[in-house]
């Protein structure tokens, strides 16, 4: 039954990010990181290769929540210690390479 709760919760959260990859990929003017930030076509001097290389950041982080999702089904608990610290780690992580990316595509 745990694992049930587990898997639905972590299947859509990594579908979710995957999604945002997907949707970075496919958009015509530049992705934003966060909400409530916007970035201006001028700032970025190759759109589609900086929606890609974001796009691809998101489903990156997806996947530790696919690989736990994965892990529930032999260990609820190691999964939800996997979540935790992808969780925790991941998002100091995405935010440094972000700003790589941002580095790398400005104008």
């Amino acid at each position: 039954m745990e694992n049930l709760v587990f898997l639905i919760i972590m299947i859509p959260l990594a579908a979710f990010f995957t999604g945002i990859g997907v949707y970075a990929m496919r958009r015509k003017k530049p992705m934003w990181f966060y909400s409530g930030s916007e970035v201006k076509p001028w700032q970025i001097r190759d759109i589609p290769a900086y929606n890609r290389a974001n796009g691809w950041m998101w489903i990156g982080y997806s996947l530790g929540f696919w690989a736990a999702a994965g892990l529930s089904f032999l260990q609820v608990p190691a999964a939800g210690i996997l979540t935790a610290i992808w969780c925790l780690g991941g998002i100091p992580l995405l935010i440094m390479v972000y700003r790589r990316i941002y580095t790398k595509y400005a104008a």
